[in-house]
């Protein structure tokens, strides 16, 4: 029987067929529901093994541990003496610093995928990782919070290309369902890793009056160091696109980069990259859903990343120790990678995303009620633990969720920016939420922490309601869905 045709235009491929080089077109692919993406004539599943490219996460989650790291010391830099020395507390300076920053940040980010794809992921990853590494070390010799805040912006200008070119290259290696686990992998490690940040911070703060410089001046110049360190690892190990994997020193043979090729084309028949075209490349702002996604990205940033900025303050403000504060922050972030990967194995195992998002939201919620209105400290600081698993640990199935349910190059690209683009933008509202004088209940930013939740939770009930009528449709014949016969929508 005749395979289905691809509702695509045609493009070719080299992949080994029984032992020899042949031009394989996509348009001969079968996608079905039934087809296993690991059956294939060249490699066994004990082969397909060994194709495992830690390489790549685990290059990419070093450079984002040390980005978180570098976007959220300013936090454990400010309860080691930069609020008094520059005096942030200041009506609300120190929220402004951490908004310049995002404003930056939000502006650039549509960029990232982009320029990842024109200059390489090589190139343009490890040069702005260097970038901010120097900004950084030069946010140790500041001396008045204007100049702080100045740095704050170039910081977050280089620091923006990197989780939408991330996030982009790892969409293209990987299928529809194995995309929790290894986006997990990526986020989860860095976000584990980094919450050590603060052990670090606290250990660089013991610094004091070396050279006769303050701790926290320390805390940046030396994890600025870490980060220019960091910029030559990611140039000498960083890979590229699958179709340039074999040019990787020391990676993938010819005959393996066929592989993933074929892998990825069964699955969703797009891993060849199409010529740019702006127009292409700009076609899916018409689709109403890349906007939702951004939206439920939007808010599961603002609990997440103001929960990051504000928590050793909050933890202070609970009547810990400095030294404690900073050590208190790794055990929540220990749990939420626990509970990531333990979503990332069901959700790719039985297909599922909406109700993963759905619950993160309602652990979030209680989490919420927990720190914000308890008065007892040991149940707050369980509140973070909850909070912490049901926010951040959100992201890794909403990537995924949204690069489920879509399909080609450049609205994949187009996709990472906008997703990225208004979580950045969750980032400043998650500043200005949490604001200094309400400390320390920081009630107004628990009120729109919750009332994110709950707009998650919608965002996703309507999806969901969507997608299984789509799903019908395209089932039946009576649609064919993201240009594909046979794609069905994933919730």
């Amino acid at each position: 029987m005749a395979a289905p045709k691809l509702s695509m235009p045609s493009q070719n491929l080299h992949c080994e067929v029984e032992g020899f080089m042949a031009k394989e077109n996509v348009d001969s692919l079968a996608l079905s529901p039934c087809l296993d993406t690991n059956d294939d004539a060249i490699f066994s599943p004990a082969s397909q093994k060994r194709i495992i490219h830690v390489r790549l996460i685990g290059v990419l989650a070093v450079i984002y541990v040390i980005s978180l790291v570098d976007r959220v010391n300013i936090s454990s830099a400010a309860i080691a003496g930069l609020n008094k020395d520059l005096q942030l507390q200041v009506g609300t300076r120190y929220s402004l610093i951490i908004s310049t920053f995002f404003a930056a940040y939000t502006i650039f980010q549509p960029l990232g995928s982009v320029l990842t794809r024109k200059l390489g992921p090589r190139i343009f990853l490890s040069t702005i990782t260097l970038l901010w590494g120097i900004a950084m070390i030069g946010t140790g010799f500041v001396n008045t919070w204007g100049s702080l805040a100045g740095l704050r912006v170039l910081i977050g200008v280089f620091e923006a290309g990197l989780f939408p070119g991330a996030v982009y290259l790892l969409s293209t290696w990987y299928t529809r369902f194995d995309m929790q686990k290894r986006y997990t992998a990526f986020y989860g490690l860095a976000c584990v890793a980094g919450a050590l940040g603060g052990i670090l911070a606290f250990g660089l703060s013991k610094m004091n009056t070396t050279a006769n410089l303050a701790g926290w001046r320390w805390i940046f110049i030396i994890e600025g160091i870490i980060s220019c360190v960091g910029a030559g690892i990611s140039f000498a190990l960083l890979v590229g696109f699958p179709e340039e994997a074999h040019k990787a020193w020391r990676f993938l043979t010819v005959e393996e980069r066929d592989f993933i090729i074929r892998r990825v084309n069964r699955d969703r028949g797009d891993a060849i990259t199409e010529p740019f075209s702006l127009a292409q490349f700009l076609q899916p702002a018409l689709d109403i859903k890349v906007w939702v996604y951004a939206i439920i990205f939007f808010c599961v940033t603002t609990v997440g990343y103001s929960i990051n900025y504000f928590l050793p303050i909050i933890l202070v403000g609970m009547g810990f120790s400095v030294a404690a504060s900073q050590c208190l922050i790794v055990p929540p972030w220990i749990f939420t990678g626990i509970v990531m990967y333990i979503q990332a194995w069901i959700g790719d195992r039985y297909r599922i995303r909406g109700p993963i998002i759905a619950f993160n939201a309602v652990l979030s919620l209680i989490g919420l009620v927990l720190m914000g209105f308890d008065h007892s400290n040991p149940v707050r600081y369980f509140g973070v633990f909850i909070i912490v698993a049901g926010a951040s640990g959100n992201t890794p199935p909403v990537l995924t969720y949204q690069a489920n349910n879509i399909r080609g190059h450049w609205k994949r690209a187009f996709c990472s920016a906008t997703l990225v683009g208004f979580g950045g933008i969750g980032g400043i509202a998650g500043a200005l939420v949490f604001r200094s004088q309400d400390n320390p209940k920081y009630l107004p930013g628990i009120y729109a922490s919750i009332a994110c939740n709950f707009v998650i939770l919608i965002c996703v009930a309507g999806l969901s309601l969507w997608f299984r009528y789509a799903n019908h449709k395209a089932r039946t014949g009576q649609k064919i869905l993201e240009g594909l016969e046979g794609f069905t929508y994933t919730f």
